[in-house]
């Protein structure tokens, strides 16, 4: 008797052995490196972070927080041209060692600093959050004490939620509040000397469809 195996089915099969094969061959959670860590993103289009031996992935990000992101990726870039360099998410940041970040925007002075690396940055002088609507502790209370643990200058948050840029400097080993700016308002950098953002503009962006 002859069986014949439909293409689909063959192909169900041989994913299904693959997904069990990945399965024992990829670390548990809690037991990851970062070469691990490293590789799974040289090999992934997902957003994915990494903690002390536990990976994490994150959301696909929306229309407005795209919108916001592209807004203030203009204005950053505007302003360092053209000594400085600003880079948007997926761009992995370390942190320390045993945890990276992939901050929204993340940002130069000046392009020569050795942080600035290809395959990740070591650190920044400036970044930014635009807060996921899933999940607002992240970005709020996670990614604070992580930008502060990584020595980063300023950390911008833009919320989409009640349309606020709150702008933290570090103070030591803790950011403090230099400004919560609302609609009508604009936002200030104590790091970058003249740089500035309406919050109307921001948060009118993805209705101006940028």
């Amino acid at each position: 008797m002859t069986v014949t195996i439909e293409p689909a089915v063959a192909a169900s099969t041989s994913q299904d052995a693959l997904n069990a094969l990945l399965c024992d061959v990829l670390p548990a959670q809690g037991a990851w490196s970062e070469d691990a860590y490293l590789w799974l993103t040289d090999h992934s289009n997902r957003l994915i972070e990494f903690t002390d031996g536990y990976v994490q992935e994150l959301p696909m990000p929306t229309f407005t927080h795209q919108a916001v992101l592209a807004f203030l990726y203009d204005l950053f870039r505007a302003y360092l041209k053209p000594r400085g360099v600003v880079m948007f998410s997926a761009l992995r940041m370390r942190i320390r060692a045993g945890k990276f970040r992939e901050p929204d925007l993340l940002l130069l002075r000046d392009r020569a600093d050795p942080r600035c690396q290809d395959r990740y940055w070591l650190g920044a002088d400036l970044v930014v959050e635009v807060v996921s609507s899933d999940n607002p502790g992240r970005d709020l209370v996670e990614k604070r004490a992580d930008y502060a643990e990584a020595g980063i200058a300023e950390y911008w948050i833009a919320d989409p939620r009640d349309e606020t840029i709150t702008v933290l400097t570090l103070q030591g080993d803790t950011y403090v509040e230099h400004g919560r700016y609302a609609r009508g308002g604009t936002a200030t950098s104590r790091l970058l000397a003249g740089f500035a953002a309406e919050v109307s503009a921001v948060f009118d962006a993805p209705e101006a469809g940028a």
